[in-house]
């Protein structure tokens, strides 16, 4: 009976390590795919597309860096970190008040914050257009800052304070026997103590910045504040021939928020777990 248990346990091992495997290579080879044909030419593309490249030649990455792709990066990078900074500053103050402070209608507040949630970006495109228009930051920077930040402070908050609400109480008295303010509270203990779902909240805002399209699209029409993309779309229309050039800027592009996302996977997991699981 214990060597039936044994076998039964070995058998679903090498079931699961093959269906693990199989994932790993259903996630894997469109990158590797998207990757090669960089590499190749167009007719090595249409002829043979998952052959592996007759001459390994940088030209097409190259050509893609050259044709904008490397103003796309600089703009895509500027605007994540900038917007990733100020999201989880916001909702790490707002989730600290709502949670460590006692301060008049909290629940009310928490209500309308997460309120925000439910607001689709596509709803809210004209009168925001509009907006901006009227304050002279259509087609900046700071569109797209303000815009990421606005709409991702609600997500972000939610999870902060979830994962506040678990801190012991006594950390703020012993904060405030010490003589600490609110802010030095704040920034010294509290902070600190939330380190993973901090680090949790800057990885998915950074995964959603990299790749937001809609409002880059609509808000950033001029070449030197589009994003990746946007540009990578505009690099299509405009070298669609040339397909081993735009593989190449894709695989660009893809390439940071992919090293990222298997870097800090786990993160993302756990913070998911103690934001929204507590």
């Amino acid at each position: 009976m214990v060597n039936r248990i044994g076998f039964l346990g070995v058998i679903t091992r090498v079931f699961l390590w093959a269906f693990l495997l199989c994932l790993a290579v259903v996630v894997v080879y469109p990158l590797l795919w998207m990757v090669l044909n960089g590499f190749k030419t167009n007719g090595e593309i249409f002829g043979n597309p998952f052959s592996l490249p007759s001459h390994w030649s940088f030209d097409s990455y190259q050509k893609a860096w050259n044709r904008g792709v490397s103003d796309y990066l600089t703009t895509s990078v500027l605007v994540t970190v900038t917007s990733t900074i100020a999201t989880v500053f916001v909702s790490a103050w707002a989730a600290y008040g709502l949670t460590r402070v006692n301060i008049p209608f909290s629940k009310l507040t928490t209500g309308v914050i997460l309120g925000g949630l439910m607001l689709a970006p596509s709803v809210a495109l004209v009168p925001l257009v509009k907006m901006f228009q009227a304050m002279g930051l259509y087609n900046s920077f700071w569109a797209l800052l303000i815009l990421y930040t606005a709409f991702r402070v609600p997500f972000t908050t939610f999870l902060i304070r979830a994962y506040m609400l678990d801190l012991p109480r006594e950390v703020d008295e012993a904060a405030e026997m010490d003589g600490c303010g609110r802010w030095t509270a704040f920034w010294r203990i509290i902070l600190p103590m939330c380190k993973p779902i901090i680090t949790s909240t800057v990885l998915l805002h950074i995964l959603f910045a990299w790749n937001e399209y809609l409002f880059a699209m609509v808000f950033t029409s001029g070449a030197g504040v589009q994003t990746l993309p946007v540009g990578l779309m505009s690099l299509m229309s405009k070298h669609g021939t040339e397909f081993p050039v735009v593989f190449a800027g894709m695989a660009i592009a893809a390439f940071p928020v992919v090293l990222l996302f298997f870097a800090g996977q786990r993160y993302i997991v756990k913070g998911l777990a103690d934001g929204v699981g507590k």
